[in-house]
């Protein structure tokens, strides 16, 4: 048995809706409704009644639902008593960060904050976009930073976690330069020409951006997907080869185009998206960490 099943199943008693647990937890309705079915199995017990609607506990399911919050409690307090002999470690401030914001956008930004604020002691978790906000909402991170689109909403929820933002940063495409500094390839290219296409693997948040920049696109982008993965670096690193178009944040080729290693393969303003830089924290009253250094980090982003 999982703790985050646990989790799962306050969460389903407090909403009593999947949908609604499943987005606060941040996973698929499926793979929440399989979480709560493998508790039932290991409990050997039905937990929720499924013919009512909002969804409601058994009587078995009540009566686990009161250990489950003692448990929990008794777990994170056990946890807290641990840490709170690693002293040594208040100052080291714990982010999580996608890896396209982890290799670009962080070493500069925080060098920006060492300036502004003075020395920094930091550790950086760099995952995708949906573990990295797990690090958050499961309380083993101090500050959690992504990117935020409008169209892809983030699943956090704003009575337990406030934001700042850090400004806005636009994903664009680019190719390798030739000898003249133009791209090798460009949008949106020939009637009839398929142009080589380095993609984001499905599910990617970036690649969920791309996708709504060619559905929003006034002219056919005849985009021939022939490399794909989840990090903005190894587009970029393919990019650099020749192999095709990426789409790539701004921060993470200026140096390749002050080079004119890379160069943009669209006119300015077209086939392009902004995005917002956004950190987010659990609410000081709600938090879980609470580390001095880490409150006047953020006293003094958003002061």
């Amino acid at each position: 048995m999982e703790t985050k099943w646990l989790e799962d199943f306050v969460s389903l008693a407090e909403t009593r809706s999947f949908s609604r647990s499943a987005q606060l937890r941040h996973v698929t309705q499926p793979a929440f409704s399989r979480r709560i079915q493998a508790l039932e199995a290991w409990a050997g017990v039905d937990l929720v009644d499924r013919s009512s609607y909002p969804t409601r506990l058994t009587g078995a399911g009540e009566t686990l639902l009161a250990q489950a919050v003692e448990i929990l409690g008794n777990l994170q307090a056990t946890r807290n008593m641990l840490r709170s002999h690693q002293s040594a470690g208040d100052d080291m401030i714990e982010f999580a960060v996608p890896h396209s914001l982890a290799f670009s956008f962080f070493p500069h930004w925080l060098m920006e904050l060492r300036q502004r604020f003075g020395a920094i002691k930091c550790r950086l978790n760099a995952l995708n976009v949906h573990d990295a906000m797990l690090q958050l909402s499961e309380g083993n991170c101090d500050l959690l930073v992504v990117y935020h689109h409008a169209s892809q909403p983030l699943q956090l929820d704003p009575e337990r976690y406030e934001m700042a933002s850090l400004g806005t940063e636009m994903l664009s495409a680019y190719a390798k330069a030739d000898a003249k500094g133009r791209p090798l390839f460009s949008l949106p290219g020939h009637p009839g020409q398929r142009i080589p296409f380095l993609a984001y693997a499905s599910g990617a948040y970036l690649g969920q951006l791309v996708e709504l920049i060619v559905k929003q696109a006034d002219v056919a982008l005849n985009l021939d997907a022939l490399y794909q993965t989840d990090m903005a670096e190894s587009l970029k690193a393919m990019a650099l080869e020749g192999h095709g178009l990426a789409f790539l944040p701004a921060s993470s080729v200026t140096k390749e185009l002050r080079a004119k290693a890379l160069a943009p393969a669209a006119a300015q303003g077209q086939f392009e998206l902004a995005m917002e830089l956004r950190i987010y924290r659990e609410r000081p009253g709600l938090s879980r960490r609470n580390k001095p250094a880490a409150v006047a980090l953020w006293n003094s982003l958003v002061g």
